[in-house]
């Protein structure tokens, strides 16, 4: 099993965002290590189905209130005395962040500096990783991966909000008795239990269960495509990082992208999705809203530097995650097939990442 679990046993752990589709899978990850987390978060909305399916509230503290609201924040990190901190709550969607640009923006960068203040006021913290995005990089439509030292940007409410996120963490870095902060910018997440709207696993299942078409913007499209356990698994090595010998050495940037050196669109995602379960009907999309046409991590510093490793190749990433939502609709133990899947990618990837 990855060593960062044993890095952090006995370590109490605070995660903002745990209820989501990213923090239920690292609730879910933690609880089979034993790690010790505290939650805050909104209520989940009614798609956000995965926290209660995967029986979490029985094994998180959580808080349910806005990251917007600095006073029960502070008092809710204050009162669970973490450790390190976890950053992830957000407003993830490209698309909503369109109709919704102020609330993006206050989200993602205000509540950045809520996290991050909160953060500086704890006694107990040690350490922040704070989850950003592949979409925090100027988008230039080059044919090379993006490193960390690369200009940040966005064209759009959703990216520049995180380029904001990752400018007010700069500033926040800077402050004397700071917390280490790590930043982690992943790829396109995939995996089980996500039924957000405008994302195109999600958007399969539904048209498969459907039976109506399936809407593609951009079929040719190139994304970083991520299993959520691969990104779980980099922010527990980040976490436990921050907490060695030597903390300095992990409180920077890090590309959390695929080992696969393969270009993957859209359209192959979906064939390997329609390989493992069945193919919906296909249209396309006039006048979509502009996106970014292609897009690559280049994350050889974390395979090099912190020894961060992904067991599963990019095709078996997707074949898992159509496995998990055919599972799904037919009303398997989703706790049980969770939890397998997490067992498999332990079992695979271990190491000590922090040199300890």
């Amino acid at each position: 099993m990855p060593d960062f679990e044993r890095l952090l046993t006995g370590k109490r752990v605070f995660v903002t965002g745990h209820s989501g589709f990213s923090g239920s899978w690292l609730c879910a990850w933690f609880r089979r290590a034993g790690i010790a987390v505290s939650g805050y978060s909104l209520v989940p909305e009614p798609h956000e189905v995965l926290f209660g399916q995967l029986d979490l509230a029985a094994d998180v503290n959580s808080t349910w209130a806005d990251i917007l609201d600095l006073e029960t924040l502070k008092d809710a990190m204050r009162d669970a005395a973490p450790d390190v901190v976890i950053h992830l709550a957000a407003q993830p969607l490209v698309r909503k962040s369109y109709t919704e640009p102020l609330r993006t923006f206050s989200v993602n960068a205000q509540g950045t500096a809520n996290v991050l203040e909160a953060a500086r006021l704890t006694p107990s913290v040690k350490g922040i990783v704070a989850i950003t995005t592949d979409k925090v990089y100027e988008n230039r439509e080059w044919g090379w991966a993006y490193r960390e030292n690369d200009p940040l940007g966005g064209k759009d409410p959703y990216s520049a909000s995180k380029a904001a996120a990752e400018m007010v963490i700069q500033g926040y870095r800077s402050l004397p008795g700071m917390p280490s902060i790590a930043t982690a910018r992943g790829g396109n997440i995939i995996g089980g239990g996500d039924f957000s709207a405008d994302r195109l696993i999600p958007d399969f299942v539904r048209a498969v269960a459907s039976g109506e078409a399936l809407t593609l913007r951009y079929p040719d499209a190139t994304r970083p495509w991520q299993h959520v356990l691969a990104l779980v698994q980099g922010y527990g090595t980040l976490a436990a990082g921050l907490l060695s010998n030597d903390p300095r050495r992990f409180a920077r940037a890090w590309n959390l992208g695929p080992n696969d050196p393969a270009q993957y669109s859209v359209r192959h995602v979906l064939e390997l999705m329609s390989s493992a379960w069945e193919r919906p009907t296909l249209r396309y999309l006039d006048e979509p809203l502009p996106e970014a046409g292609a897009l690559q991590l280049d994350s050889r510093l974390a395979y090099n530097a912190i020894g961060w490793r992904q067991p599963w190749s990019v095709e078996q990433m997707v074949q898992e995650t159509a496995h998990w939502y055919r599972e799904h609709a037919n009303r398997g133990n989703m706790r049980g097939f969770t939890d397998a899947q997490i067992d498999d990618w332990r079992q695979r990837n271990d190491g000590d990442p922090t040199g300890r």
